[in-house]
């Protein structure tokens, strides 16, 4: 790693717009906001706070920033080198409308550390329009892809962490 390289690093990448701020440094998420709205979302109904915290240690994040007030998030699971996986997308209502969304995930796809790609994936059931601005097309060859899905997972979680609250 070079001097620069080090000195890239240890800076958060960010960008402004008007009185907005993406940024990836952790300290400036607020990640009570982020995992109460997940918890609504269709893709993480129900997920657990201590589940989304273990998610946003293991990601390179991107808050979006009005002020120093959340308005939006992304997180991209990624090894940096071959393949991302971009998930956990959302603009909070108040501030939608007003192409944050597509700013949002520019600044994600133009992140130095998330280039030269083989694979990028994601899924959405309502943003395709979204993302194909930035080059995501349906898969090419779905055959070839399997998942292992859970759909009821953070809700069997979610009840075990009330039963040891109690």
């Amino acid at each position: 790693m070079t001097a620069h390289d080090a000195a890239r690093a240890a800076t958060p990448m960010q960008w402004n717009r008007d009185a907005y701020t993406v940024t990836c440094d952790p300290a400036r998420q607020d990640r009570r906001v982020i995992a109460e709205f997940l918890a609504t979302t269709y893709w993480a109904k129900d997920i657990p706070p201590s589940v989304v915290e273990k998610a946003l240690d293991g990601s390179l994040c991107f808050s979006l920033l009005h002020g120093e007030n959340q308005a939006g998030f992304a997180r991209v699971v990624s090894d940096r080198a071959t393949f991302a996986y971009l998930a956990d997308v959302f603009v909070l209502p108040e501030h939608r409308g007003k192409g944050l969304a597509e700013w949002l995930i520019g600044c994600v796809v133009s992140h130095p550390e998330l280039q030269g790609f083989r694979r990028w994936m994601l899924a959405t059931r309502d943003a395709h329009r979204l993302y194909a601005r930035f080059g995501f097309t349906p898969l090419k060859r779905p055959e070839i892809f399997m998942e292992r899905h859970d759909p009821e997972v953070y809700s069997r979680l979610a009840s075990a962490d009330r039963s040891r609250d109690r």
